[in-house]
């Protein structure tokens, strides 16, 4: 153990926690930042200070020596326009001839810009100078005794603005910095989840439009529907996003912020809400992407939890630049999380990410123009083998498809109708002809075994690491919930984004839907395809109302003889929802207008 040069404890890296941060990224339990990777970024960078040694496995030894061999190394403290001072660090290459430079606006997390350093260390052995940097108000924040706050030493100073015009404006002060201090031959962005929706963001708006490239990774396109959409507020994506700030919310955010953040917490005045988040949508700044053509690099996974998936495939559908999408499996930050702290092995993520950004800022002839546009990662298609505790292991990575284009990935849609099953007096059947004159009700505004994921983060951890949820199609309590069963089906290439059309009343003012497609195994047991919520505040009580809604977009392989199921209920723990307990939600079907699911195939 030796101390950083503020005073805390710096652990020794081994090889076997480099291992688990592999398998396990950046999370810990819930959302937390594992310790074990944020104790990885402060070593290499105590290591590069020169106020640690012996403290990195060899490898990572080797890295930092030949960085400091190749480059100087600074911790500068950058001022905005408005005098806030930004925690930054940067690494000059001393080689001869001008260099790119990567800008690195860190994450959402307390740990601010050196959780990421092994990624800054791998940028500069690739050939680029290197400034990363904490957006405002991001990092750890703690309560003094005469009622004040101290920041770490590397938190941001002022308020976070998430994502807003102070986070563009500070964005310029870092590239004229950059520009200052480097001379860059060019400048590109770098960014995971936060930091990826600020580099899009100061991409388009610039005012010198000086960027070239951007890599954007578990990023959003739109976050007003990321935490709000289908009159839906996504409760436990921004309480995650809370506790992962730092501090308290009173010091982290300002007044006008606060405000926002209480709409959307009591599901007032959403209206301001929309507005805010959808000023801080890259997608509203498409017009000017495609204008100054910046390539820009996606990767997103297919449940992710934070900023779901088809918020990002709109906006990369609207862009005309030079553009690429990778959909994994897991949730956020869980596939290329490992390649930015440190992981053993090649992460394909990351991998692809720095080629993008070889080939758009260093000129390399890489196979990057060759590209198809989209990589889609299939669902659980993963070979794996037991381990002792029982879980599994993945030996060989799932499959993965390209497509020329989004547009690509879905070649014919095929319809399911919602039908009566005779013979069944529980659940419903999904048929190819349309059916009509019947009706299903259950109570509405309790949870129930069918919900999208055990937690935020640790269900996608595990589904990437060979181990998806598994659920009991015995445990769905009818009387709270709805299933649709298809027969046994030959297999299906679901991809896409599927559409689901109910006919439903409620004995109520208001209710919330929740559809959820699973591949039903023949012993029953399942795994989650896909969801989405949907709530309605205007019910007439008793009368029929028909809605339709896009499900989250999937890449996924329906064995053969496995059942397609569609589940409807009125609660998730990931949501809002508008139920009053002990209201009915009847779902049917009428003629002319029946129920159905259109499923995307491809």
């Amino acid at each position: 153990m030796a101390n950083d040069p503020n005073g805390d404890s710096v652990n020794s890296v081994t090889t076997a926690q480099l291992t688990a941060l592999t398998n396990n990224g950046i999370w810990g339990v819930g959302p937390t930042v594992d310790d074990a990777a944020a104790n990885v970024g402060a070593a290499l960078v105590a290591t590069l200070r020169g106020t640690a040694s012996g403290v990195l496995t060899s490898d990572l030894s080797e890295m930092t020596n030949n960085v400091l061999g190749v480059a100087t190394v600074d911790f500068p403290r950058i001022e905005a326009d408005d005098g806030v001072q930004l925690a930054a660090h940067t690494i000059k290459l001393n080689t001869g001839g001008p260099r790119p430079v990567v800008i690195v606006p860190a994450g959402w997390t307390p740990v601010g810009w050196p959780l990421f350093e092994y990624a800054h260390i791998m940028l500069a052995l690739r050939g680029y100078h290197v400034l990363a940097y904490t957006p405002r108000g991001i990092g750890t924040t703690v309560a003094n005794a005469d009622g004040g706050y101290v920041d770490g030493p590397f938190t941001s100073g002022g308020t976070i603005d998430v994502g807003g015009p102070r986070d563009w404006a500070d964005g310029s002060t870092v590239i004229d910095y950059a520009q200052e201090y480097f001379d860059p031959s060019a400048i590109g962005f770098l960014g995971e989840s936060y930091g990826s929706g600020i580099s899009q963001l100061v991409a388009a708006n610039d005012p010198e439009a000086r960027v070239s490239a951007v890599v954007a990774l578990s990023t959003w396109g739109n976050l007003a529907t990321s935490l709000y959409d289908h009159d839906t507020r996504h409760l436990q994506a921004v309480a995650a996003l809370l506790s992962l700030t730092g501090g308290p919310v009173e010091r982290k955010f300002d007044e006008a912020t606060q405000q926002i953040l209480r709409n959307f917490q009591d599901g007032t005045d959403l209206d301001q809400v929309v507005a805010w988040g959808t000023e801080r949508a890259p997608q509203s700044y498409a017009e000017q992407t495609n204008a100054r053509g910046i390539p820009t690099f996606f990767s997103n996974t297919w449940h992710e939890a934070l900023f779901p998936v088809n918020q990002v495939i709109d906006v990369f559908t609207r862009l005309e630049v030079p553009k690429h999408l990778n959909l994994w499996i897991g949730d956020h930050a869980v596939p290329e999380g490992p390649g930015l702290i440190g992981s053993i092995g090649r992460n394909a993520a990351m991998a692809e990410a720095y080629a993008w950004l070889d080939h758009h800022l260093l000129g390399a002839a890489n196979d990057v123009p060759s590209w198809p546009q989209v990589n889609n990662q299939i669902m659980f298609t993963y070979q794996t083998r037991p381990k002792p505790n029982g879980q599994n292991q993945v030996v060989t990575p799932a499959r993965r498809e390209p497509n020329a284009s989004w547009e690509d990935v879905t070649t014919t849609v095929e319809r399911w109708y919602l039908a009566d099953d005779p013979s069944s007096g529980d659940d419903g059947a999904l048929a190819t002809n349309p059916g009509s004159g019947w009706s299903r009700g259950f109570t509405a505004g309790e949870l129930t075994e069918a919900r999208a994921m055990d937690a935020i983060m640790d269900t996608g951890k595990a589904e990437w690491n060979g181990n998806p949820k598994t659920y009991r199609t015995e445990d769905f309590d009818r009387g709270r919930l709805a299933v649709w069963l298809s027969e046994p089906l030959t297999a299906r290439r679901i991809r896409g984004i599927p559409t689901v059309r109910l006919t439903m009343s409620g004995t109520d003012t208001s209710a919330t839907l929740v559809a959820y497609l699973f591949d039903v195994a023949d012993d029953d047991t399942a795994r989650l395809v896909t969801h989405e919520p949907y709530t309605l505040v205007t019910l007439t009580p008793g009368e029929d109302v028909t809605v339709e809604w896009r499900l989250q977009a999937a890449g996924y392989d329906l064995p053969a003889d496995h059942r397609l199921a569609l589940v409807v209920n009125s609660k998730d723990p990931l949501y809002s929802d508008a139920n009053v307990p002990g209201s009915t939600i009847t779902i049917g079907s009428v003629a002319d207008n029946e129920s159905y699911v259109d499923l995307p195939l491809g």
